[in-house]
Order: structure tokens, then sequence, then C-alpha cells
């Protein structure tokens, strides 16, 4: 079974984070939770990163706010894809610098990079990147885009 790992860098940005956690246990995905602080332990930061493919993670999504640096560095030291998700945090610059710091990574290091607070897409992001080498995986994203059209199909008859 493919895991994805869901870092943050405190426990004030888990409201936003589980989000992203109730997406991939809906699609059945194992899930590793942690706090990993790029400031305050960077020799966490360090270990997780270094390792986190050996502990058979697939995706890392890292959600950060203020000078959101933990997605970055994440993918500094990882072979894994890492999503960021800029967290509007209590320091921050109306999210601002956290979407900046996570999306304004130089050449060689990416970072997909989803909105403000959207940890909802991460899940939804880091599924379907699963889902590229997994058959049963990519079925369940079908499914879940099939739901989406329908909610809108549903919705539209409501209207008229």
């Amino acid at each position: 079974m493919s895991k994805v790992a869901v870092i943050m860098g405190s426990t004030s940005d888990m409201p936003v984070m589980q989000e992203a956690i109730e997406v991939l246990k809906g699609f059945d995905i194992e899930v590793e939770v942690d706090i990993v602080s790029a400031h305050r332990t960077p020799e966490k930061l360090f270990e997780f990163s270094k390792s986190a493919h050996t502990r058979g993670i697939k995706v890392i999504i890292a959600g950060a706010g203020g000078a959101a640096h933990l997605p970055g560095m994440v993918a500094s030291l990882s072979p894994l894809p890492v999503i960021g998700v800029p967290v509007k945090s209590s320091n921050s610059i109306d999210g601002w610098d956290s979407v900046l710091s996570i999306l304004q990574m130089p050449g060689g290091v990416p970072v997909a990079t989803v909105a403000l607070n959207g940890a909802k897409n991460a899940g939804i992001l880091a599924a379907q990147i699963l889902g590229s080498s997994d058959k049963c995986m990519l079925d369940k994203i079908l499914v879940y885009k099939e739901g989406l059209k329908q909610k809108v199909i549903e919705g539209a008859k409501t209207i008229k």
C-alpha cells in the first residue's frame, strides 16, 4: 500500500492540514502525520526528508505558514514529490508570504504549490500522483471526478 506523509511546521497548522488527511483517508491511502519545523527542529527535518522514501512514503504534503520554508527544504533533501500548502498563520502577511515562499523555488528544486489553505487539493493531487502508477487508485480518482461532475449537474437542476 502506498503511503503519503502530511507534515506541518506546528500544531497550529493542523486545522488546515486536516483536510488533506481526510481526503487521503477517503481514498484509503495510509497517512503518516508529523510536526516538522524547518526552523525549530532542523535535525528532524533533515532526518525525515532523507529517509521518507525508505519508509514507503511516495508523496509528501508539507504545510507551513509565515516564512514557509518547510516544503522547499524538504524538497531539497528528498527524492519524493513534495506538495506545499501555504497556511495563513497568525504571523502571516495575509498569507502572501507563505504563498510566495513556497511558490518561488529555484530551478532544480520543484514544489507543487496549492492555494492558500488548500490542503484538500493537496490531498487530491497526492492521490492523483499515486494513481499515475496504481490502477486501483486511478479508478478511485475517476469515481471521485465523476462524483464532482454529478454534483454540478444536480446543482444546475435545482436552479432551473
